[in-house]
């Protein structure tokens, strides 16, 4: 399980770096860096909210958009026996294999 917070609806990973005894926060999804270190959870919170702030008055300033931009496509190479077993439980759900696995991946994102 990876370690993740939510800090104003951005998540963030969460490590521990043992070089310097601190947790660090790395928000995700964003169009460039905005990380934040504090030792226990409520700085985290507390770290990380300073951090997500400057991070959008600086893309504001700039006018920079925040978020990254997506295209909605991508590539997935597995072995051709689990392509196999995802299309058959695609069928067998009575949905196409893009929408099945749009399905799945929603569900996976969402834990």
């Amino acid at each position: 399980m990876i370690n993740q917070m939510t800090i104003n609806g951005v998540k963030a990973v969460i490590t521990y770096d043992s070089d310097i005894d601190l947790f660090r926060g790395e928000f995700v999804g964003l169009n460039g860096g905005a990380d934040f270190y504090a030792a226990d959870a409520e700085g985290l919170r507390r770290e990380g909210a300073i951090s997500l702030k400057v991070f959008m008055d600086a893309c504001q300033e700039d006018g920079v958009e925040p978020f990254k931009a997506y295209s909605g496509k991508f590539v997935l190479r597995i072995p051709p026996e689990d392509h196999a077993a995802v299309t058959r439980a695609a069928i067998a759900s009575g949905k196409s294999l893009n929408q099945w696995a749009i399905e799945v991946l929603k569900q996976a994102a969402n834990q």
